[in-house]
């Protein structure tokens, strides 16, 4: 491969999703490496005063501070958008300023935003909580209901928001019904497709306008780092959202850039490991425990809808042990292989309860609307053998006398 032919649309387009996320995106420098290089540097040098006049002005292509442009994230950014079938991509320091930049740069007081009321803890606190201190008016549905969708649009309605399967109660959402939806209405949606990531699941192709990811979980994939994404159209990309991006600062290190490009080096192979893992445990815990909520299985009331959307369902899904807190926590307590972790997408096997962790922050009656209970668990499948998840999993449920 040629200097550049990774940073080449024309030529990168064509290629396959697993030479994408490895590939895509490479720009080398002089040097010839083959690992792409970090670039740990907080500003550039330029060679003439009339050089940085005119880089500042947007005449001349190259960098000028690392809060706007690093060489290494810019390659992450490519691959992603790449993969993600986007036109462009912005890097954060985290996934949660990736969900905060997607909707704070695009809303001003006066207008409303429809959530999904099956989000992660921490964006239906966007929703909840700081949308609203800025004059910014939420509806929360149930997104899986399209109805729901269409009595909550207003005038004034500029973005749907939702995440699809929902943390941590799995619910499935028709893309392409509610993307169509808020392009009927001249409405942005924005999609957190961390679960699935675009290895498994590409809203873009079902009529998302914008994409958001965590990319800490299953794009870095072996918890090492924080990092996030938003892809969309060039124009949303460089007039919307690089504005807010460049004067507020949420910004990537190089270093976690550099992480995350070589974990989208094994993601493909790795998530659909994980995901053949996560069916075989989700199978063996259907006997054992009282409800499972697995995409990937026909007991799930969405598997069909699931199975449209995704190529597969990926690592992670619910469980309800049965009892309360004290079932619950007494089987995380009896592990000895899984973690008590409320992290997910990583290669180790992760197993959290919500409402004590991830979802502590939502009001109880909030959090049993959507079926956070006290003995739902959140499990994450990893890459270990499964059979050894399995046992463990069955000692702990004997030790709680399931």
């Amino acid at each position: 491969m040629k200097r550049k032919t990774g940073q080449d649309r024309s030529i990168t387009s064509t290629w396959r999703p697993a030479t994408q996320a490895i590939r895509g995106g490479t720009a080398r420098s002089e040097f010839g490496e083959t690992s792409e290089a970090i670039f740990l540097t907080s500003g550039y040098a330029y060679d003439c005063a009339e050089d940085a006049a005119a880089r500042f002005a947007g005449e001349q292509v190259g960098m000028t501070y690392s809060r706007l442009q690093n060489p290494t994230v810019e390659m992450l950014e490519q691959r992603i958008a790449l993969m993600e079938g986007a036109e462009a991509a912005r890097c954060t320091a985290s996934g949660m300023a990736a969900m905060t930049a997607a909707l704070l740069c695009q809303l001003s007081a006066g207008d409303h935003v429809v959530g999904g009321r099956a989000l992660f803890g921490s964006c239906r606190w966007l929703t909840d909580t700081l949308l609203p201190k800025f004059g910014i008016a939420t509806t929360v549905v149930d997104a899986r209901d399209l109805d729901a969708w269409k009595a909550a649009i207003r005038p004034n309605t500029k973005a749907f928001f939702f995440e699809t399967p929902a943390n941590p109660t799995m619910d499935i959402v028709d893309l392409k019904a509610v993307c169509g939806l808020a392009r009927e209405h001249g409405i942005v949606s924005v999609v957190d497709n961390a679960f699935a990531t675009p290895a498994l699941q590409r809203p873009m192709e079902f009529g998302a306008d914008v994409v958001a990811y965590s990319a800490t979980k299953m794009m870095d994939g072996q918890g090492r780092v924080l990092a996030g994404a938003i892809c969309g159209t060039q124009e949303f990309i460089v007039n919307t959202l690089l504005p807010f991006h460049r004067n507020t600062g949420p910004t990537l290190s190089a270093f976690n850039a550099w992480v995350v490009l070589k974990g989208l080096e094994t993601l493909d192979l790795r998530i659909r490991r994980q995901s053949e893992n996560a069916l075989l445990v989700g199978e063996f815990l259907e006997g054992r425990v009282e409800k499972v909520l697995h995409p990937g299985l026909p007991s799930h009331p969405q598997h069909n809808l699931a199975m449209t959307q995704m190529d597969a369902c990926g690592p992670i899904f619910s469980l309800y042990v049965g009892g309360g807190r004290k079932e619950a926590h007494g089987l995380l307590n009896a592990l000895n292989l899984i973690d008590i972790s409320n992290n997910i997408g990583d290669s180790r096997s992760l197993m959290t309860h919500p409402a004590s962790t991830t979802h502590y922050g939502m009001a109880e009656a909030a959090r049993l609307e959507i079926g956070i209970t006290e003995d739902m668990l959140r499990i994450n499948v990893g890459l270990e053998d499964p059979r050894d998840l399995i046992d463990d999993l069955d000692q702990a449920l004997t030790a709680i006398g399931r």
